[in-house]
């Protein structure tokens, strides 16, 4: 299977690839209202939203939804489902392969994500072989640390924000992701917010910010 997607661009002839996954029971949807705040001169930005696999979500009765991975108890960061992590890995990495068919470089490509989405674009980017542009990970985690390996991306820019009054993935496991990243010499930009479990307009005019200094 290959994934559907919610694609947008902010001008003709891109310069970058951001493909942005989603969070946990949400659709690609979910951000693509934001994709007008990245209108940035002289750095036209083609965003991908795709949706993840319908799967049973243990956490939630076993009710079928969109996940990446499924959760199987309220302590997120144990007993992570790595079977399912590895598979919708593989189905983002395929997105990737598109894109390069299409003429774009691996340099040219952010993963992107928000909760599971973050846990995904974290993992993909400490495992890939590949050299991407930068990683947006917002409210995330490392959901299979021990696979946290020195691979092409040691020197990448990273963006980590985070609510310091999360209930769903809470801020210590994302300052503990973000440690377990630092100990293996991966360069993090982290930032934090007084918010729950979401993205605040400060976060995204960070992300902008972020981006036109690292990328325009």
């Amino acid at each position: 299977m290959s994934l559907e997607t919610i694609v947008k661009q902010t001008g003709n002839n891109p310069k970058l690839v951001i493909i942005w996954m989603h969070g946990l029971g949400a659709d690609g949807n979910d951000f693509a209202p934001v994709v007008p705040q990245f209108n940035i001169p002289n750095l036209p930005i083609k965003f991908i939203f795709p949706h993840a696999p319908k799967i049973p979500v243990t956490i939630n009765g076993g009710m079928v939804m969109r996940a990446w991975y499924d959760i199987t108890m309220m302590d997120i960061g144990k007993h992570a489902d790595k079977q399912g992590v590895m598979g919708s890995a593989k189905l983002i990495k395929e997105l990737i392969q598109e894109q390069i068919t299409q003429g774009f470089s691996h340099e040219q490509i952010i993963l992107a994500g928000f909760s599971q989405g973050s846990a995904m674009a974290l993992h993909l980017a400490t495992t890939l072989s590949d050299k991407v542009a930068g990683v947006i990970a917002l409210s995330g985690y490392l959901p299979v640390p021990e696979s946290l390996s020195q691979k092409a991306n040691i020197t990448t820019p990273f963006f980590m924000g985070h609510g310091t009054q999360d209930p769903v993935v809470p801020f210590t496991l994302g300052t503990k992701s973000k440690e377990q990243l630092e100990q293996f010499g991966y360069k993090i930009n982290w930032n934090s917010y007084p918010i729950q479990h979401g993205v605040s307009m400060d976060e995204i005019n960070d992300i902008k910010q972020w981006l036109i200094k690292t990328f325009a």
